[in-house]
């Protein structure tokens, strides 16, 4: 019997002042385009099987919040942001809920989160 219950996320979306400067932050982590860019209003980035979606705003009010993109090497996106000329928060560490884990802030303050779980 259906229930309505939710399966899955699908995507998430947030505003975004200045695309070409998202994109940019974005693509530097490794999010790859699959509508939109730099130019457009709109753009999506395939994350597994859902999306990422920035959508131009003309401000932001920016609440405290994040979002969790699993990896396959928390260490090796550090490094990879680093190497992009980016600031994480703090380094990768090894969290009591079992994930290792670290912060990045996007150019409108969206914190990232890039984690994979501890087996």
């Amino acid at each position: 019997m259906s229930t309505g219950r939710p399966e899955s996320l699908s995507a998430v979306t947030i505003g975004v002042t200045d695309m070409g400067a998202s994109c940019a932050f974005y693509g530097a982590l490794g999010f790859e385009v699959v509508h939109g860019g730099p130019d457009a209003p709109f753009t999506s980035y395939g994350v597994g099987s859902g999306f990422l979606n920035l959508q131009l705003v003309e401000r932001t009010e920016v609440h405290w919040g994040r979002f969790i993109v699993h990896v396959d090497d928390v260490d090796a996106m550090h490094e990879r942001a680093l190497a992009a000329g980016l600031t994480p928060s703090m380094p990768p560490s090894d969290a009591p809920w079992g994930e290792r884990y670290f912060h990045i802030d996007d150019p409108d303050g969206h914190e990232v989160s890039f984690a994979r779980p501890l087996r």
